[in-house]
């Protein structure tokens, strides 16, 4: 398995190839080889995550916990492959699996070339071209790279039906499964009993990125009545490029302690994070399954979203949340107005997310990607000449 991201660096890409290891690891007849990232410059890394789960971390001298610079993702790619032809000389492999079509895609396809190995690729946003604004001027460079990659898969898997569409949008005849991203409902959880410590507290976890739209948040809150801005808080959990300019926006649109910076907080404190809160939003441009937003459902939280990927495909409005457009603030605005006042409709959305969110759990999804990993190997060329 290649994965240039795995706790604690990176993000959501990483909390699910951790969830499936969690799972994985119940399964004595599945053996796994992660190949992915180390913080250091120059040592090579090997942990036991379970009995037949072991992690390979290759250097990459990262600077930021929460994002690899393109520097360091052309060493992951450079080192993690010569780590995986040497791993594959070893060992008797059936599969190799990548998260993202590149680098970790181009990395699986390299390896089929020298070892003969299928391949399953899990597309995760940024890797499908138009996903991320910031790498639109990479998207035509990737884009030859990528068309190899899918077409030689055994299978492309994407996390949303938004995302399929947007994969389908640069590659019209690939055929694209879906498999959504899960939550641990029992780590994540909705309060007990009710404290009031500052009124309403609006919650938004994500990486302080342009993409993810926190600047529409605080320009939002600075919409808000004049008579409501006593009893409501905005809470920034995450850190990123953005994070400066976003402290500085806030103090421009005189928000000043009404907008709390978390910056990075350890995945272990997240579920008391969510608890303490009283509405999610999530303004991002583009997700594929945000995992931030399942986290919040799962705990309980009515949910704000703008109309894109995977966050539209779980948020009903009306039901467990709304949604309002890109870059629509004032919308945003409304729509906070309307859930700050209203503590009834909290709860009402509150209690319906924790029941959709019911439906992604880990053990069904960890199946879901055996199936086709199966399927794979049972399928691929190799083995029908062994027949």
């Amino acid at each position: 398995m290649f994965d240039n991201e795995f706790p604690p660096l990176g993000g959501g890409t990483g909390v699910v190839n951790l969830h499936l290891f969690e799972e994985l690891s119940h399964y004595p007849e599945v053996h796994v080889d992660l190949i992915t990232s180390s913080r250091t410059a120059s040592t090579y890394e090997h942990e036991q995550f379970s009995e037949r789960i072991a992690l390979y971390k290759v250097p990459v001298d990262n600077r930021n916990i929460h994002h690899a610079t393109n520097r360091e993702l052309m060493r992951y790619a450079v080192r993690g492959l010569r780590r995986g032809k040497q791993l594959a000389r070893q060992k008797a492999y059936d599969l190799s699996f990548a998260f993202a079509g590149v680098p970790a895609g181009a990395m699986s396809r390299a390896l089929r070339t020298c070892a003969g190995l299928p391949y399953v690729v899990s597309l995760q946003g940024p890797d499908v071209p138009g996903f991320e604004t910031r790498y639109k001027p990479l998207y035509p460079i990737l884009s030859p790279v990528l068309k190899r990659v899918w077409k030689d898969a055994g299978a492309v898997i994407a996390i949303s039906e938004a995302h399929r569409k947007m994969a389908h949008a640069f590659l019209p005849e690939q055929d694209i499964r879906i498999i959504h991203n899960g939550v641990d409902t029992r780590l994540f959880s909705p309060r007990t009993g009710r404290q009031i410590e500052y009124g309403i507290n609006v919650l938004c976890v994500g990486r302080l990125i342009e993409r993810k739209g926190q600047h529409h948040l605080l320009d939002a809150f600075a919409r808000l009545p004049q008579e409501l801005r006593p009893r409501i808080r905005l809470t920034l959990a995450g850190t990123g490029d953005a994070d400066t300019a976003l402290r500085e926006r806030a103090k421009q649109l005189g928000l000043g302690s009404d907008v709390a910076f978390l910056g990075f907080v350890p995945r272990e404190a997240m579920p008391e994070i969510y608890r303490h809160a009283d509405v999610f939003v999530l303004p991002s441009q583009n997700e594929g399954m945000s995992m931030a937003l399942l986290e919040a459902m799962a705990s309980g939280l009515p949910v704000v979203v703008t109309d894109t990927g995977g966050s539209s495909e779980l948020v009903r409005p009306g039901e467990n949340g709304f949604i309002v457009g890109w870059e629509d603030t004032q919308a945003l605005a409304e729509t906070l107005v309307r859930l700050a006042e209203d503590s009834q409709l909290r709860s009402t959305m509150g209690s319906a997310s924790r029941t959709a969110a019911e439906g992604f759990s880990w053990p069904a999804i960890t199946k879901e990607y055996l199936d086709v990993c199966e399927e794979v190997i049972r399928t691929s060329p190799r083995n029908r000449k062994k027949k």
